[in-house]
């Protein structure tokens, strides 16, 4: 069979030589974004949007000039973690991101809303429409690394941002129980399907260090992200402990002052990986 010269984004024909159309979207022309990194866990509440806020930090710290893309349109925690609230200005050819006072340039539906404690009532295709916009209509001018942190579990949002955001990686954020690391394999299972390569996994909130003897208590039990590393052939890339310093500096809106050591070896992970 001779090879087809037919542009299969005209052609009706369903031969079998036929290529899927790309979802993928393209920037905003005066974007200049090098690599995104995504955040994703397969259910809320496990620390996603923290270990998206640090990951952005540490490598802002290492001379890399970074960005965060709030795609978490329903729970928009990222400008309360670095004390934003400043509205983010546009006009009609691009919108711009609020810059925090180290230099980390930020879009989230909270510096739009007027009032950040209003909750985003809205049905699907325009939560994941916002999202994707965030990407397109955002001008993110001279960015090393972009994290994204991604919508929580494997339905129809974080699907759309899958499909519409170039992902260079993900990380997978999970907790120490082990339902959780049960839901971790859905979220493992979709980035396959969509052929984005898992950088590796984060357990966050893994342990309390005891503040009198220094021993570390299991607060939500034993550890499985051994276990689930293992079955998917995955790193462990960190286990965080639970904070109570980084978790004053988040609700101060000061985490990029943050002295913590914890997530080092995300920054590791990321810069080795994207070599």
């Amino acid at each position: 069979m001779s090879e087809c010269s037919h542009d299969c984004g005209s052609c009706s024909a369903n031969c079998s030589e036929r290529q899927p159309e790309s979802l993928i979207e393209k920037p905003h022309e005066l974007s200049r974004i090098n690599k995104v990194i995504g955040i994703v866990s397969g259910k809320g509440g496990v620390g996603k949007s923290l270990v998206t806020c640090l990951s952005a930090v540490l490598m802002n710290r290492r001379g890399f000039k970074t960005a965060v893309l709030d795609a978490d349109i329903t729970g928009p925690s990222v400008p309360k973690a670095f004390g934003l609230t400043e509205k983010a200005q546009g006009n009609e050819t691009a919108i711009y991101p609020v810059i925090t006072k180290k230099g980390i340039k930020v879009m989230s539906v909270n510096l739009l809303l007027p009032d950040e404690t209003a909750p985003v009532i809205w049905r699907g295709p325009i939560i994941a429409g916002t999202a994707k916009q965030f990407w397109t209509d955002v001008v993110w001018d001279d960015v090393d690394y972009m994290f994204v942190d991604m919508p929580p579990g494997t339905g129809d949002v974080p699907l759309t941002v899958f499909q519409s955001i170039p992902l260079d990686g993900i990380i997978v954020v999970t907790s120490p129980q082990e339902l959780v690391s049960m839901i971790v394999g859905k979220a493992v299972k979709m980035a396959e399907m969509m052929n984005v390569p898992i950088i590796g996994l984060v357990e966050n909130m893994s342990y309390a260090v005891c503040p009198d003897c220094g021993k570390q208590l299991k607060v939500f039990g034993e550890s499985h992200i051994e276990e689930t590393a293992e079955k998917f052939g995955l790193k462990v890339l960190a286990k965080l402990p639970i904070d109570p310093e980084t978790a004053g500096l988040v609700d101060k809106g000061l985490l990029e002052l943050t002295e913590s050591t914890a997530a080092d070896p995300i920054a590791d992970a990321v810069e080795e990986f994207c070599k």
